[in-house]
């Protein structure tokens, strides 16, 4: 079993880790992977987000996910987060979604705005 001490070493190498991860990066895309955002297509839009930022070889995003977030009807949930900017979190979203966020939203800056459930301060 490991120490408190031995824990909090490991948790802040992580986060050294992710910050180098996410250095330089002007986008985080943040899925909910809670229970009901795994039932209602969560992974598959997490894989969505990864082969579609891929495919167009952007390189300013990052992508990560997240427990619950809090509204399970709007589930899937993403989160985009710019530094700087309010936090755009996108609702039922789906496959062919995620390709207008990546077009639209992490190319060009420009929030689709039928798809947003909030816009909330960082």
């Amino acid at each position: 079993m490991k120490t408190l001490e031995e824990l909090r070493k490991i948790r802040e190498k992580a986060k050294e880790k992710m910050n180098k991860i996410a250095s330089g990066k002007k986008y985080k895309v943040v899925v909910g992977m809670g229970t009901s955002g795994i039932a209602m297509g969560a992974r598959e839009v997490l894989k969505a987000f990864i082969e579609e930022i891929n495919r167009q070889n952007i390189t300013n995003v990052i992508v990560t996910q997240t427990g619950e977030k809090g509204i399970s009807s709007m589930e899937p949930i993403v989160d985009i987060v710019e530094e700087g900017k309010p936090v755009v979190t996108y609702g039922k979203i789906d496959s062919e979604k995620v390709k207008r966020i990546v077009e639209e939203h992490l190319k060009n800056g420009k929030i689709v705005d039928e798809y947003v459930v909030s816009v909330s301060e960082q």
